[in-house]
């Protein structure tokens, strides 16, 4: 079993490697399917298991490179790389940046259901009940949506997926 698992390690590495080289470039340029993301995301993880069998057949060799500068610097060098992705961008007004639906989502559960049911053509009332029928319990006209989600035992994510269903007229 052992020399079964040390045969395909370096072969696994490489194909998976390839895999998420391509999925990553779809996804970084907006190509291709939608399962792209969760191509590179799951087949990244499933990564790990033979990179660690590599890890595990040389590891006497990997020690050298340890003792030796470049590896130093390279993974330096990687964990520098990801450092501006981890810093919270802002504006010139000092407002987060970040990822636009999350501002949408935002802006969305500090509306109440009469701002919700003007953009959808719909009368309150018909949003209101929308939103006990989804299991919004809670759902009131002077709540904000993010409170009846609360109140609801739900979160903004749930109230939102339940308003992405709803028709407009």
């Amino acid at each position: 079993m052992v020399s079964l698992l040390s045969r395909y390690a370096t072969p696994f590495i490489t194909g998976l490697f390839l895999v998420s080289l391509v999925s990553g470039i779809a996804l970084f340029f907006h190509w291709g399917p939608v399962g792209f993301h969760g191509i590179h995301e799951w087949l990244s993880m499933v990564l790990i298991a033979p990179f660690l069998l590599h890890l595990w057949k040389n590891w006497r060799p990997m020690t050298s490179y340890f003792k030796r500068a470049p590896m130093a610097i390279a993974l330096g060098v990687s964990v520098l790389a990801c450092i501006p992705f981890l810093v919270p961008s802002g504006s010139a007004s000092g407002e987060a940046g970040g990822n636009p639906i999350s501002g949408i989502v935002r802006l969305l559960s500090s509306a109440k259901p009469a701002q919700i049911s003007a953009m959808a053509g719909k009368p309150e009332e018909e949003v209101i009940a929308m939103l006990k029928q989804a299991g919004f319990t809670a759902a009131a006209p002077d709540l904000q949506l993010s409170a009846i989600a609360q109140q609801s035992g739900k979160s903004d994510r749930d109230l939102v997926a339940t308003l992405s269903k709803m028709k407009s007229k």
